[in-house]
């Protein structure tokens, strides 16, 4: 007898900036070149309407896989903060002080993904969790930003909740035109090994994704203002060829190819279930 494949949900996250800092610090905003697990979180949290103060203990139990779309280009940002105000409104420094007249000004570098596509999915195996999460991302409390309050998503973030979502991760349209020199691997990101991909014989891949890559800091356990943590987790990374039909353009294009496989695949047994 073999185990069910976990249900889940699947989210697509595009827009013109996005922003995903893992080392970000003061003045330098950097950003991953995928989602980070705290971002997702927040999307979540956000959607939920959760206070800052509030515990993610739930939230993070959640696994997540990322599927590169289109990785973008690094856009970094000459940003500057709090020049022009009054001294009772300059940037408040660590002590809880605002800065002295004349000193108000500070210049914040700052990277963005810019262009960039990704496709998600978020495995658990507390069903009630997973419906309480697709109900807010529907309906958000607040709205919703990818990484930064600067970067609104170009349209819904939820696809659908679906049974073995992983494979749906390998199926979905990509958000990508077919490359001219055949197809080219596409990367996937996970908190978890990623030799679980049900990946097809004709479908080669490089690694198996068993062995984590590296480390990220990007677990949270605390988002309130002044006592943010995160902790560091595991990075997992697997490189797929995936067929051509999966390429599904840009555009209108892309957005009719994504409602079909929708259409065909969630709109009937999956969704009555919600």
């Amino acid at each position: 007898m073999t185990d069910r494949p976990p249900r889940g949900l699947l989210l697509h996250l595009a827009g013109p900036l996005q922003s995903w800092g893992t080392h970000s610090k003061y003045t330098r905003r950097d950003t991953a070149r995928f989602p980070t697990r705290s971002g997702i979180v927040g999307i979540l949290a956000a959607a939920l309407g959760r206070a800052r103060q509030a515990p993610l203990d739930d939230l993070t139990k959640l696994s997540m896989t990322v599927r590169v779309d289109r990785p973008g280009l690094v856009l970094s940002d000459f940003h500057t903060v709090g020049g022009g105000l009054p001294a009772d409104e300059t940037v408040i420094t660590v002590d809880g002080k605002h800065r002295p007249e004349g000193k108000g000004t500070l210049v914040s570098k700052r990277q963005y993904l810019a262009d960039a596509a990704f496709t998600l999915a978020l495995t658990s195996d507390d069903q009630t969790l997973l419906h309480t999460c697709a109900a807010a991302l529907r309906d958000p409390h607040w709205p919703l930003f990818l990484g930064r309050r600067s970067c609104p998503p170009e349209g819904p973030i939820l696809l659908d909740c679906a049974e073995d979502p992983l494979r749906h991760l390998l199926q979905l349209p990509l958000a990508a035109k077919r490359p001219r020199n055949g197809p080219q691997p596409i990367d996937f990101y996970s908190d978890r090994p990623l030799d679980a991909l049900p990946i097809n014989s004709d479908t080669p891949d490089k690694g198996d994704g068993d062995h984590h890559s590296g480390e990220v800091t990007d677990e949270p356990i605390s988002f309130a203002p002044l006592t943010r943590q995160y902790r560091p987790r595991p990075l997992y990374r697997r490189a797929v060829h995936l067929p051509n039909a999966t390429y599904g353009g840009l555009g209108t294009g892309y957005l009719k190819t994504l409602q079909s496989y929708i259409d065909t695949h969630f709109a009937t047994a999956e969704r009555s279930t919600r």
